[in-house]
């Protein structure tokens, strides 16, 4: 499976050039070109249809995501390290997902048909030349990079490669809309690879209406080192997205304790390392799940139990606010650890400062500056999971405050992952 790194040759000046100055002409057309290209490229490799969401396809999130990539690949052509981060997070995803190096080809190829076709005359044979020799160099850089990630896979003495599979060996509800499944190995062969808390798995299930399997991925919720993985999933009646939860809603009414699913190893690039610095965890909805594996394994490990965390969590209320009992149980175990939770319907017989801390949505200037989100601490990271337009507006609220970007973390799943 491992992937064969390539080396091309580096773009002229004269290509740069081009590529970058065609940039405004994708942020145009950007959208109109990736839907073209995912419609082309499925027809024609329909085994493809494996790989790529289908829900994402439907509510148009995936072309625009691409489109988005592809305008700043063009922008920092000349500056690539701009989007080391980017990078990383993709090729995670395409590890997960097993891409391999010879399907690089068959992107490209119906990737600059479809700029070609969209833009017309514009698209020179300069142009052509230049987009192919720019799209040639970013799958090397993928292909190298995924190509070393499935090679450690196959050195570790408990990773794997390709799609394992692992028995539902429980099946808790955690709230109305959000159910734990405790994956075991099929095979019963352990220890599984330990994963860094935050991270995801990829699993995926055969729709029989789509004639195809359907990849979809999922948080992983609790520490590492256990003899199971465990993911919370949100029964997804598809308010968000306009269309609903394609794999989700699966699980919750097709799937039971003894079934079997398939997943690949754990990835993802929003983790976080063990140290003395305080973390705010800061969450929305079913972005809690990556939140309570991360909290788990800094009050589990002896090195980082002591490690000041802030839990700052909106629900919509108590009936689908999943692990409250949990984390209310490690606020009282450990001082260290502070919440803060925001209702947006509350009930009279719910206690403020017990059940909830504030009514509504969430709104971080009511949130304790030193306590809750340690503002006057220089080291201190924040981790961000929920909707888009959520963690913007996070994001936006600490940069104001006076945090670096580079201190600020956001889990980046498209429309359609973790249904």
């Amino acid at each position: 499976m491992a992937a064969t790194a390539k080396v091309s040759a580096p773009l002229t000046p004269e290509q740069i050039a081009i590529v970058k100055s065609t940039a405004p002409a994708l942020k145009e057309h950007g959208e109109e070109i990736t839907s073209m290209f995912y419609k082309n490229m499925l027809t024609a490799h329909p085994e493809l249809r494996n790989i790529f969401n289908t829900t994402s396809q439907q509510t148009g999130a995936q072309p625009r995501a691409l489109a988005s990539a592809v305008f700043g690949y063009a922008s920092y052509v000349d500056d690539l390290g701009k989007l080391s981060d980017v990078v990383a997070r993709i090729a995670h995803k395409h590890v997960s997902l097993m891409v391999t190096a010879d399907q690089y080809p068959i992107v490209g190829e119906h990737l600059i048909a479809a700029v070609a076709t969209v833009l017309g005359d514009a698209v020179t044979p300069a142009v052509a030349e230049a987009w192919t020799a720019a799209y040639q160099a970013l799958a090397d850089i993928f292909i190298g990079l995924e190509g070393s990630m499935y090679a450690e896979h196959e050195k570790s003495e408990t990773g794997w490669n390709g799609w394992r599979k692992f028995k539902i060996a429980k099946k808790v509800p955690e709230s109305a809309e959000i159910t734990s499944f405790y994956l075991k190995p099929d095979d019963g062969k352990l220890p599984l690879p330990a994963f860094q808390p935050g991270q995801y798995v990829s699993l995926h299930l055969h729709v029989p209406e789509l004639g195809c399997m359907q990849p979809r991925q999922y948080s992983l919720s609790d520490v590492p080192g256990l003899d199971y993985y465990r993911i919370s999933v949100k029964k997804d009646a598809g308010k968000q997205a306009g269309v609903p939860g394609l794999i989700s809603n699966r699980l919750h009414a097709e799937f039971n304790e003894g079934d079997v699913v398939e997943i690949t190893q754990p990835a993802g690039t929003f983790a976080v390392a063990p140290a003395q610095s305080p973390i705010a965890l800061i969450s929305a909805g079913v972005g809690v799940t990556p939140m309570v594996s991360i909290l788990n394994a800094t009050v589990a490990d002896e090195a980082t139990k002591t490690r000041p965390v802030s839990w700052v969590h909106g629900a919509r209320s108590t009936e689908v606010q999943a692990f409250a009992e949990h984390v209310r149980g490690v606020c009282e175990k450990h001082p260290n650890v502070k919440a803060t939770i925001f209702k947006n319907q509350v009930k009279d017989a719910e206690v403020q400062g017990v059940d909830y801390h504030f009514p509504g949505r969430m709104d971080l200037a009511k949130v304790d500056r030193k306590q809750g989100l340690f503002l006057d601490e220089p080291e201190a990271n924040y981790y961000i999971c929920g909707p888009p337009v959520f963690m913007k507006e996070v994001s936006q609220f600490l940069v104001q405050e006076g945090v670096c970007e580079s201190r600020i973390h956001m889990e980046v799943f498209g429309v359609g992952d973790g249904e």
